[in-house]
């Protein structure tokens, strides 16, 4: 079976590849749960977070944005001293700020799900890599909607982490023409 080379042979990065990498997303939580994840990746690499997924679902009340908004010094304390999540203030204060400025846009558009398909007309962009070494790190539309996302307040999302969002949540199709996955939707 073809797969994209990046997923390697780690049952946990195939699983994640195969089941959920591109699959089209129309979750708020799932979306706010990959904005806190891959925010937290940034300088990492993604097998680390993913390893780490479970314990951020507990520390992060399964990434329910409401209540991740009204966390307090006391909670930042308490993730600050949590080894199973990334303990780094800037990015734990980030996503704080980050559940705050999601809650608005849900208000805004009706969901964040809304508010982020409308950049593609609620049509996935399908890519034709043949190659990894083809596949960008960044877009037009990941400038674009990272330059909207900090207009709103939103920190830790440049266009390179908000590019990983789009791939992971299926409104980019990055998975190469020679994988498995490239036609195939769950």
């Amino acid at each position: 079976m073809n797969r994209c080379p990046w997923c390697g042979n780690d049952d946990l990065y195939i699983k994640y590849h195969d089941e959920e990498w591109g699959v089209p997303v129309h979750d708020d939580r799932k979306h706010f749960e990959f904005l806190v994840l891959e925010s937290a990746q940034a300088g990492l690499s993604w097998i680390t977070i993913l390893r780490k997924r479970e314990n951020y679902r507990k520390a992060y009340d399964g990434f329910d944005p409401a209540k991740v908004a009204h966390y307090d010094y006391k909670k930042i304390n308490e993730l600050m001293q949590n080894p199973g999540i990334v303990r780094n203030k800037r990015k734990i204060e980030a996503s704080i700020n980050n559940a705050r400025c999601f809650l608005r846009i849900q208000e805004e558009f009706g969901s964040f799900d809304n508010y982020i398909w409308d950049f593609v007309n609620n049509k996935p962009v399908k890519n034709h890599w043949t190659d990894i070494s083809q596949v960008p790190a960044n877009s037009e539309l990941s400038d674009r909607v990272s330059k909207n996302l900090t207009s709103r307040g939103f920190r830790f999302l440049g266009t390179t982490i908000v590019y990983s969002h789009l791939q992971a949540t299926g409104i980019i199709n990055d998975h190469l023409t020679t994988c498995f996955r490239y036609s195939h939707q769950l």
